[in-house]
């Protein structure tokens, strides 16, 4: 192999570890962020917001006793469940102190959800749109 097919070579290297690197940085959305507990900084408080497909917040703190508020961005059909996505399948859950969650529709005006009477992690779904979870904290 001669100076210039390694010159071209490494050049194609450097490219493709450039492209590995900005892939990586993208194929995180849509993914639940979970904390434990005590809230997050990169939570929302009190409030989400709804995309066409996604939750613009993966997740939320609630005060204990309060109620979650979801607010459409856009005009978009969600169905709201208690669960998550997992591996690109529906897995509903009950989760012990959460209030139920079961076929709430979101289209264009402001939902409440609750209220969160227990402290915990608790999870909600999109069952329209793969993906769509919510991880709500309660503290």
């Amino acid at each position: 192999m001669n100076r210039k097919q390694r010159r071209i070579l490494g050049i194609l290297l450097a490219i493709f570890a450039l492209g590995s690197i900005v892939l990586a940085g993208c194929s995180t959305q849509g993914t639940t962020t979970t904390t434990n507990g005590g809230g997050s900084g990169n939570c929302a408080n009190g409030t989400v917001h709804t995309l066409v497909t996604t939750f613009q917040e993966p997740c939320v703190n609630v005060a204990k006793g309060s109620k979650l508020q979801v607010v459409p961005v856009v005009n978009s059909l969600h169905i709201l469940d208690s669960g998550s996505w997992i591996n690109g399948n529906q897995v509903p859950m009950t989760e012990a102190g959460a209030p139920t969650v079961k076929n709430v529709q979101l289209t264009s005006s402001t939902i409440s959800i609750g209220p969160f009477t227990t402290a915990g992690t608790y999870h909600i779904f999109c069952t329209i749109h793969p993906n769509m979870n919510l991880t709500v904290i309660v503290n």
